[in-house]
């Protein structure tokens, strides 16, 4: 199991890999950012830190950047499990109930899960609820199945799309 720290230095890995800038990147802006907004100022420091001291990043007064073996660290964590593009448009209908329950010694392919949901244009509900266009693409389902998830996942087609909270 991953210690919530060592969380927080793989979100700030992929983080700092998925924003190829020529340049450094400032604390506050990843302080802002919607992935490390839900973690406490203090945490984030230390997983800089952290990453620092095993020179996966270069933290200067020009911003924080990935260093070579961090970048092949991500690298070899991306390859053991594959990314899909989304093939739907911001406007397609949501209308398929995604419900999951990936067991904590799979946490890779959980958070892996959730990254493709997000990726699918799904918005979530709780955790392991999430909302979001169908069909899923055949790839996509046919790779769960491959890894072993098929059984902790469950769809629901909805009758109608998402309606807002307010409408009657």
């Amino acid at each position: 199991m991953l210690s919530h720290k060592m969380v927080i230095t793989e979100k700030m890995l992929r983080f700092l890999y998925d924003r190829k800038y020529l340049h450094g990147i400032a604390m506050s802006f990843i302080m802002r950012d919607p992935a490390f907004v839900s973690h406490h100022p203090q945490s984030i420091r230390n997983a800089v830190s952290k990453l620092a001291k095993k020179e996966f990043i270069r933290s200067g007064a020009d911003g924080i950047m990935l260093r070579p073996n961090g970048r092949e660290y991500v690298e070899r964590r991306m390859s053991r499990l594959h990314y899909f593009e989304s093939p739907f448009s911001k406007s397609t209908p949501k209308n398929l109930l995604i419900l999951f329950d990936i067991p904590e010694d799979r946490k890779a392919a959980r958070e892996w899960f959730r990254k493709q949901l997000r990726e699918f244009g799904y918005e979530m509900i709780q955790k392991s609820v999430w909302l979001g266009p169908s069909p899923l693409p055949k790839e996509f389902v046919q790779y769960v199945k491959g890894i072993g998830l098929k059984d902790c996942i469950k769809t629901f087609k909805l009758a109608h799309g998402q309606r807002n909270d307010l409408e009657k």
